[in-house]
């Protein structure tokens, strides 16, 4: 904000003129001048000399003045503000770099940091960060020389925005839209409702078969040697078959072609529904969840050397990383929770 611009909200307030008349010329919003007056507006009582000897004798609780807006003092003070803001504050300790930079070389995400530790250094008092702080910190141009960006689930050098495509309809057999999935699996409010995707290896000649629970966000992959429909439906059924009926109630798949065969789950009693083509973020567990399956197993990366006990030690490591929106759980710990509490299970314990 100018000069000028301030001494126009003293003249305005000087006339007892609202925040919005005053806003209105000026062309700022209201809140805006608001802002400006709340923030920058003083006291004399608490600068001038001549108030000191009677505040002191006669005036020690309260203020003896009101607020003023004078533009000279709100041009001083915003000056001064603006030198000590920007300063990376949280991260000015060698002790807060070294935690921060240890946790991300360990696979931990900005949000699982401020989350799980609310930064509480060892030896010293708790000081809370927020996962954007981490992200600035980290993307800043005084700490690209780190390469810490490299360590985040996606790996970007820069921080981008994602928007989707609206293209071709599929032609899936007996294709069932997820706008008819029910209310419950879509706010994610009951277990037993999944994610399904394929994760390619080099050439697309083999890949793996990833289900992710929306619920608890809980990962199983199965390995399979070609991205076929027949491959795809063996690894769901190896997957969904050990679990008690609550908890496999249905799975929302993409439409490739190695979901031609998804139709049959149904006689399984699990029905399968389909996101709309190209509108991924209606998988949005399962595509995050395959982005971590990346960390590790990049793309072109052939994965005929990998097994599926070398694929289960992947597995239990997404799955044993917390999660803000399972209170800081594990979805491992979310998982074993939701199939102990599940009625079936309960019964069979006890018998």
């Amino acid at each position: 904000m100018s000069l000028d611009e301030r001494v126009q909200i003293e003249k305005g307030l000087d006339r007892h003129e609202s925040v919005r008349v005053i806003a209105a010329r000026l062309g700022r919003s209201p809140s805006t001048i608001s802002r400006e007056v709340r923030r920058n507006s003083w006291r004399p009582s608490n600068t001038s000399a001549a108030y000191r000897p009677v505040k002191l004798y006669w005036c020690r609780k309260g203020w003896l003045t009101d607020r003023d807006y004078r533009a000279s003092v709100a041009m001083v003070t915003a000056a001064r503000r603006g030198v000590n803001s920007h300063r990376p504050v949280v991260f000015a300790s060698d002790a807060m770099v070294e935690y921060v930079t240890d946790r991300l070389r360990s696979g931990w995400t900005p949000a699982m940091i401020a989350g799980r530790t609310a930064a509480r250094l060892p030896g010293g008092a708790p000081r809370p960060v927020s996962h954007e702080t981490i992200y600035q910190w980290i993307y800043c141009p005084a700490q690209r020389g780190r390469g810490l960006a490299g360590y985040l689930p996606r790996g970007h050098t820069t921080r981008r925005h994602h928007h989707g495509r609206r293209v071709h309809s599929s032609h899936i057999p007996y294709r069932v839209s997820i706008s008819a999935r029910p209310d419950e699996a879509n706010d994610r409010t009951q277990f037993g409702h999944w994610e399904g995707d394929t994760v390619e290896g080099r050439a697309h000649a083999d890949g793996i078969h990833t289900e992710v629970e929306r619920h608890t966000r809980f990962l199983a992959a199965r390995k399979i040697d070609s991205i076929t429909s027949q491959a795809t439906l063996d690894a769901q059924r190896s997957i969904f078959g050990p679990l008690p009926p609550e908890a496999a109630r249905s799975v929302t798949l993409d439409n490739g072609h190695e979901n031609h065969l998804s139709y049959m789950l149904d006689e399984d009693a699990i029905p399968v529904y389909h996101a709309h083509p190209y509108s991924s973020w209606e998988r949005g567990s399962n595509e995050h969840v395959n982005g971590l399956i990346r960390r590790y197993l990049p793309k072109d990366t052939n994965l005929t050397g990998i097994d599926q006990h070398g694929l289960n030690d992947i597995v239990a490591d997404i799955n044993n990383h917390p999660l803000k929106c399972l209170g800081w759980l594990t979805p491992a710990e979310a998982f074993t929770q939701q199939i102990e509490s599940l009625p079936s299970v309960t019964v069979a314990l006890q018998n």
